[in-house]
């Protein structure tokens, strides 16, 4: 029988079925006591969550050596685990990752006040052993994650612009993958908060609704440039839902609820980063608990990856082909009915359409420019070239992602079927349309 190592027993160390840690004093008494975390880090290292100052934490620091014993979750197989204890970490990825998982190990057995990690210790795998044998016949083996992953991948290198790039990117997660519930969110730094793009499989779109960054399984991911991945029902929405209810009540107007499953059982949260710089966040859920498994992670990790290259190589080489004169609002959509009141607030850059809340940030920053040169100078096409060089947008000079702002826009006046609507008009051009007069006021800051 070969030698076994953590890659050939990872389901075990989902936390589906809690593991079992024995230690020994530096008096030679031992102690036998459930850990709830057995954290995979990699062939020969896994991680321990560290939640109290307790007996096991006690003998660790005296004597570093630790045995473990894992369960199999789908066919109760049990493996002993010979570790020995390397250091103490309280921040990084692994931490993170860690946190993130304990709040859903807690959420799901209602101790939420109880779990708090104080680090995450990490260990040197010695041996692997099995000491009880599968029980009954094996599973089917489910389709390869790979085979989704090729499929997948070829859909995205069909790509030619960031449009197809978001719908072909989800379409894959939901048949390639069959996980119906998934959503794309795009980075906005200058506010360090993530903005809903797109989604697919829940009962509205949540285009625009933001989360900020380190908050929930996302905001977390983002920070940390690591993927999470839960397989129990967390606290992101309960999260979601207490934003919602701590806000002063000035700003409910102002927010677009996150969409999500009411009761989740599995989550994954995937940064899309390129050349060290974030893009956004793949996120997919289910409402199956250890419906994701670490193979599904592997193919998702690779293909957000995949998509955060292409988010940069189809960024337009240049902004617009040829030098086109500005136009008038055009003949066949004629201005008419009661004037449109739009209001604008510097403070975040938020926008309303008679009263009601569309969208802030860059995207509404964005918005306001286009719709006072239309109102001033009856302007109606617009180039990229022209936002990125405006002062008054701030865009950093790297990594913009104008087009994924514009996207975001178009998908939110789309979405609240506004009597204002923008649509593309050529490489790098963008035209404007608006059906009813204007009425501009902003707000100062």
């Amino acid at each position: 029988m070969n030698a076994l190592d953590l890659d050939a027993i990872r389901p075990c160390l989902e936390g589906a079925i809690p593991g079992v840690i024995a230690t020994c004093g530096g008096d030679g008494v031992p102690n036998v006591t459930y850990v709830s975390q057995v954290e995979y880090v990699g062939a020969r290292q896994l991680a321990l969550s560290f939640q109290f100052f307790n007996k096991t934490r006690r003998n660790v620091l005296a004597n570093p050596q630790v045995e473990l014993l894992v369960v199999h979750p789908a066919h109760g197989a049990t493996y002993r685990i010979g570790a020995r204890f390397l250091r103490t970490e309280s921040e990084g990825p692994l931490f993170e990752r860690m946190k993130a998982k304990l709040a859903g190990i807690a959420s799901h057995t209602g101790m939420a006040e109880v779990f708090r990690l104080r680090g995450a210790d990490l260990y040197a795998v010695d041996s692997v052993t099995e000491v009880a044998a599968p029980r009954g016949p094996a599973a089917a083996p489910a389709p390869s994650p790979l085979s989704s992953l090729r499929r997948a991948s070829e859909r995205l290198a069909a790509c030619t612009d960031f449009d197809a790039l978001v719908e072909t990117l989800l379409d894959a997660v939901v048949q390639e993958f069959g996980l119906p519930h998934a959503q794309l969110l795009v980075w906005e730094p200058s506010r360090e908060r993530l903005v809903t793009l797109a989604s697919r499989g829940y009962g509205r779109s949540g285009v625009g609704a933001e989360i900020p960054l380190g908050e929930g399984v996302i905001g977390v991911a983002a920070r940390t440039g690591s993927p999470i991945r839960i397989n129990h029902a967390t606290l992101e929405y309960a999260y979601a839902r207490r934003v919602r209810e701590g806000l002063d009540p000035a700003q409910l107007g102002r927010e677009i609820p996150l969409p999500g499953l009411a009761e989740p059982g599995s989550q994954l949260a995937l940064p899309l980063q390129t050349g060290g710089q974030l893009q956004g966040v793949l996120f997919v859920e289910s409402p199956e608990e250890l419906r994701l498994s670490w193979d599904d992670e592997d193919a998702l990790v690779a293909l957000a990856g995949q998509a955060a290259a292409l988010v940069r190589a189809l960024q337009p080489q240049s902004d617009e082909e040829g030098a086109a004169p500005p136009l008038a609002q055009p003949a066949d959509c004629p201005l008419g009915g009661e004037p449109l009141r739009v209001r604008y607030y510097a403070a975040d850059s938020s926008v309303f359409l008679d009263d009601e809340y569309l969208i802030k940030g860059v995207a509404g920053a964005v918005l306001w420019k286009l719709l006072r040169l239309h109102h001033e100078a009856g302007r109606c096409e617009f180039s990229n070239r022209e936002l990125r060089l405006d002062p008054e947008l701030g865009l950093p000079e790297v990594g913009d992602n104008l087009e994924a702002r514009l996207l975001l826009l178009t998908r939110r006046l789309a979405e609240r079927q506004a009597c204002v609507r923008l649509e593309r008009c050529g490489r790098g051009r963008l035209r404007l349309l608006v059906e009813r007069p204007l009425q501009l006021q902003g707000v100062g800051r």
